[in-house]
């Protein structure tokens, strides 16, 4: 399987062997790196490409959502309802450009943007391999393919142990010539399921203008 270097960018050892390189990611995966710019873990059999599953059913924005955030990265509008969702004033991780909180406990969410384009796949890598400088043992445990608000979304959950807890993250991804959005949301596992008709509601707040 072949994909671009994007998500090489964690990459903290790289070193010369016969006509390619070999590297090594924070969580400890070899990689072999290729003259033409593609990548394959050497390891064959997390080369193997999972069939992502499209959800037929459109989601929309919901009416609820009444307050608007509007990127000025890219041309990407963020909906929500703002008697359940706190917007912060300050910034804890410096690469959002938005974070939010749910009034009604600990539910978090940032949302990075950038004006590049990034094909979905490697933003599924890129997610990935971030998750897992937090939590080691994380796994995807559900993917898929929407239609909101009428652009193509990859949705992933993803479940992983951070300090002995049980956290999930529960994100979209889209991009396109427009720019790249990674709408992340996060919180313990049993949280996440209770209140996931919440965030469902949030996420599809997401529209390209």
């Amino acid at each position: 399987m072949k994909k671009t270097l994007l998500c090489l960018s964690l990459l903290v050892l790289s070193f010369k062997m016969m006509a390619q390189q070999k590297a090594v990611t924070q969580s400890g995966e070899t990689v072999l790196l290729f003259e033409n710019n593609t990548w394959k873990y050497e390891n064959d059999s997390l080369n193997k490409q999972v069939e992502v599953v499209v959800n037929p059913t459109p989601f929309t924005k919901s009416a609820e959502a009444t307050f608007q955030l509007k990127s000025k990265k890219n041309m990407f509008s963020f909906w929500l309802n703002p008697k359940k969702w706190e917007v912060k004033s300050k910034l804890t991780n410096e690469a959002a450009e938005f974070q939010l909180q749910w009034k009604g406990g600990d539910i978090y969410v940032m949302i990075l943007n950038e004006k590049i384009e990034i094909p979905l796949e490697s933003l599924k890598d890129v997610a990935l391999e971030n998750a897992r400088s937090v939590a080691p043992d994380i796994q995807i445990t559900k993917e898929e393919y929407r239609t909101v608000n009428g652009k193509k979304i990859l949705l992933l959950q993803m479940t992983g142990t951070i300090q002995k807890i049980k956290f999930t993250y529960y994100s979209y991804y889209y991009s396109d010539s427009k720019g790249t959005t990674q709408f992340i949301t996060y919180s313990s596992d049993q949280i996440m399921k209770e209140r996931i008709n919440e965030v469902e509601i949030l996420l599809n707040g997401l529209v390209v203008q």
